[in-house]
């Protein structure tokens, strides 16, 4: 059995950050290659005259790539972001952003001085305004333009080496959805058609566990950003032993539509989404990039796959003996490792009848012209099962405390190297970086901790909600506000 095919399949979904800072998406910055735009608390840039952070060349590591990628200069991704950039913003102490203006994963207040940590939730143990709250943000993300970010839609080629800039605005939630399918997508050798299809920046290699975690902690804190709720976190969905997609309901995720199975119900605002970057293949024919238009409804048809390829969704004996590999990669580090951790859980080892009979699919998977992975994003169920995807990974490294270290520094394939800046992210962000606990990043989850901390945080959690309650009343993203972006018979209409 495979397992995270297993996923992949019985979460069919049919055709369904870079991450440029607007601000850094301009000709002028472009041409200078620069991209240090000033923090507004004091207009330097950088926050420099605050001491937040400086702008500082760029440093690339030219350790030696695996050779399942066999060319140079000609994808926008190698050695990134200097195909765009060469200089950018570092930020110092715990700040952290493309301007310096955030702070560091864990840290929170004006001065970035405050310590706390987040707890990530099983999704079926939220209560019903919490279930409310995290559909309502999800549709929130959706439907409001990202105000920091916008989306390449041409290759830097085609962008006349910068003269030409070729940008396009995205929502909160779609900036997300692009990323994903631009880390993931074949590289433009020049002409429709001709791809290479072996380059991946993300998966089936070493970095696809710690590219993933960012991506999540990047996104939560975009919505943290969006709300004002910075008690928001990302619940993850425990699919061991399921026998169906349990989080497949109008409360949650969406039913299926009575009238057509590969939609989502009526009943769901998820009903109502469009979908981007689903069309791989006709991109690749044409030899162009997503231009982040909508495609189409959101679809998935849960348990509508081959039983004689996967029989279900896997089971809690399938994922310990994952979590017993001892070696996070081995060998070519890309989908051939054998008896590797990061491999099995993403989907590609095959093990002896005696052990896992097949593999772990790391994604949801889409409709071939998905491509199994690249729009997966595209579907609010990706973001719960990365969650617990990210769970099996800090279970992991919790049994066997890896060093940074220990991580691959070289000869891994292109953009997983150790010391490779995570594709497409500004502000930089290296791969060894987020091969460390979830708790040095500020957050936890909460089927690990032990029984006193879950008390604690039953209490922490209880007057977090009482203090929200007060401030409900003066918050423009209250639940009257999101109510004209989700249909639900909340007391806003009765006010």
């Amino acid at each position: 059995m495979r397992l995270f095919v297993v996923i992949s399949l019985m979460l069919r979904l049919r055709p369904s950050q870079g991450q440029f800072p607007r601000l850094c998406a301009t000709r002028e910055a472009l041409l200078r290659k620069e991209c240090c735009p000033p923090w507004d608390g004091d207009g330097s840039a950088c926050g420099a005259s605050s001491g937040r952070g400086f702008c500082r060349d760029v440093e690339v590591s030219d350790l030696p790539d695996g050779p399942q990628y066999p060319f140079s200069g000609l994808d926008d991704r190698e050695r990134w972001p200097l195909v765009f950039y060469n200089r950018t913003c570092e930020c110092v102490g715990n700040f952290m952003g493309f301007n310096c203006a955030d702070c560091k994963f864990g840290y929170f207040g004006l001065n970035c001085n405050e310590r706390r940590e987040s707890v990530r939730r099983n999704i079926l143990h939220l209560s019903r305004a919490q279930k409310i709250r995290l559909v309502s943000y999800l549709n929130l993300a959706k439907h409001t333009v990202s105000q920091d970010y916008v989306v390449a839609t041409g290759t830097y080629r085609e962008m006349q080496n910068g003269s030409n800039p070729m940008f396009a605005d995205a929502s909160v939630y779609d900036v997300f959805v692009w990323i994903h399918y631009y880390v993931s997508r074949n590289a433009l050798l020049g002409g429709p058609g001709n791809v290479w299809t072996d380059v991946d920046f993300a998966h089936w290699a070493p970095a696809f566990l710690p590219w993933h975690r960012l991506y999540l902690l990047h996104w939560e804190h975009e919505i943290r950003k969006l709300t004002g709720d910075m008690s928001f976190t990302i619940p993850y969905w425990d699919w061991r032993d399921a026998r169906g997609c349990d989080v497949c309901t109008d409360e949650l995720m969406g039913d299926r539509s009575p009238q057509d199975p590969s939609l989502l119900s009526p009943g769901s605002v998820f009903s109502s989404w469009k979908v981007l970057c689903s069309q791989a293949e006709d991109y690749n024919n044409r030899g162009v990039l997503c231009d982040a238009r909508e495609e189409g409804p959101l679809r998935r048809n849960p348990g509508n796959h081959n039983r004689n390829v996967v029989e279900r969704l896997p089971t809690t004996a399938e994922v310990e003996f994952t979590l017993g590999l001892t070696n996070y990669d081995t060998g070519a580090m890309d989908r051939t490792a054998n008896m590797s951790f990061r491999n099995t859980l993403e989907g590609q080892m095959k093990l002896t009848t005696k052990t896992l009979a097949g593999c772990l699919c790391c994604l949801l998977s889409f409709s071939l012209t998905c491509l199994l992975f690249r729009c997966s994003a595209n579907d609010p169920i990706f973001l719960l099962h990365h969650a617990f995807v990210d769970c099996i990974y800090e279970q992991w490294l919790r049994r066997y405390r890896p060093t940074p270290s220990q991580y691959p520094e070289s000869n891994a394939p292109i953009g997983h190297n150790s010391e490779y800046h995570m594709v497409p992210f500004l502000p930089l962000q290296r791969n060894r970086d987020y091969f460390i606990s979830s708790k040095d990043l500020g957050y936890e989850y909460s089927n690990l901790l032990d029984a006193s901390k879950q008390l604690n945080s039953r209490v922490i959690i209880s007057k977090q909600r009482k203090q929200r309650k007060k401030n409900i009343k003066t918050s423009i993203f209250n639940h009257c506000y999101l109510s004209k972006y989700i249909d639900f018979n909340s007391k806003c209409s009765r006010r």
